[in-house]
């Protein structure tokens, strides 16, 4: 048996087969919850509740999910291009990083700008970001013919040490009581990425509980 790419894809297809995957997704689930011995239903409609049932879930089901979906959608570029770039994490988070040395400087004011225009700043910042981090290994591919498989995955791991060593070093808070997180960002600038801009600009880039710690 071979499995071969189809041609062409009918506009029905593309519509059901996300729809599929889901309805497949929650088939499983369910099974493994009565298996366990909880009801389905109730299982379910708690799920629903906690996820959509007030603005607050909403907005922190947004919170957690925007981010990785925005993550999901820039592999996807590299796929497409043929660069298979594993790193998207490690990108996430080094922007975040980014993004909260942006707008945490001079102890959580940030630059002397405004607050949505400082809001931008940062995302800019941490588009840079991640964009410099897949620059090295682009050019090793290219360059020396380098695995970007390789590359960019060990390259996560490196940016998590990097992390938990600002967020334990110079970048954290003296009144955290010895958690590792860095000092709170101001105000505006929290209310803004609960926006619905903010979701989609500010969260590409923060969203991660670790990266939340960081002043989110």
């Amino acid at each position: 048996m071979r499995l071969e790419k189809r041609q062409h894809s009918s506009a029905w297809a593309l519509v059901l087969a996300p729809i599929g995957a889901v309805a497949f997704t929650l088939l499983v689930s369910a099974l493994l919850v009565r298996w366990a011995g909880a009801p389905v239903g109730q299982t379910y409609a708690l799920l629903l509740q906690g996820a959509y049932g007030s603005v607050f879930a909403l907005s922190e089901t947004l919170t957690r999910a925007i981010p990785l979906m925005l993550t999901g959608l820039a592999a996807t570029v590299a796929f497409k291009a043929r660069l298979f770039n594993i790193g998207a994490e490690g990108q996430l988070y080094v922007g975040a990083l980014a993004a909260v040395t942006v707008g945490g400087m001079h102890d959580g004011t940030g630059l002397p700008l405004p607050p949505m225009l400082l809001f931008v700043l940062m995302m800019l910042s941490a588009a840079l970001a991640g964009a410099l981090l897949l620059l090295g290994p682009a050019l090793m591919k290219v360059r020396l013919g380098v695995d970007e498989v390789v590359t960019t995955l060990l390259l996560n791991f490196i940016v998590l040490l990097l992390v938990s060593l600002m967020l334990d070093g110079p970048m954290k808070d003296p009144t955290a009581m010895g958690w590792p997180q860095s000092v709170a960002l101001m105000g505006e600038l929290d209310l803004a990425h609960r926006t619905a801009v903010g979701h989609v600009a500010g969260r590409s880039a923060v969203g991660l509980d670790e990266i939340h710690s960081a002043g989110f």
